[in-house]
């Protein structure tokens, strides 16, 4: 069973400022366990689904090997950074404007690789992993000012 979440909050709590724009704005320290054995690769992403321009992508990575089980906190996983939606291939944590937010943090295990380079969009990779994925994990994180 496929299991994904954070050691640095539970799923449904708020997020520690260190992982936003009010802190130093890293990424949270991520683990992942019970990886289908057919899978050859792994998306995680993160978006905001309570922005007020609609949902705001803050990470996206495609082609993480599918033997990955931790990422530090502050460092990308090995694969492919896609471009999120201030336009840079980084992690940018929470910065809500007013209120409390919803983050999702999404991993999609799938059973190829994409055929995408480093900047493509989360679109083009959602696009991309129809019909590819055999298992999705995901948990939320609060924020709001």
């Amino acid at each position: 069973m496929l299991k994904f979440f954070s050691p640095a909050f539970y799923d449904g709590e708020k997020m520690p400022s260190v992982h936003t724009c009010d802190g130093i704005n890293i990424n949270p320290p991520l683990q992942i366990s019970g990886v289908d054995s057919k899978a050859k690769s792994m998306i995680l992403a993160v978006d905001d689904p309570d922005a007020p321009a609609g949902t705001w992508t803050h990470w996206v990575v495609f082609n993480i090997p599918p033997d990955v089980s931790y990422v530090a906190e502050g460092q990308n996983p090995p694969g492919v950074i896609g471009v999120n939606s201030w336009g840079e291939t980084r992690y940018n944590g929470p910065c809500p404007p007013f209120g409390q937010h919803r983050y999702f943090f999404k991993l999609y295990v799938l059973d190829c690789l994409l055929d995408l380079s480093e900047g493509a969009s989360k679109h083009e990779v959602e696009k991309a992993m129809i019909g590819h994925v055999v298992d999705r994990s995901e948990f939320i994180g609060i924020y709001g000012r």
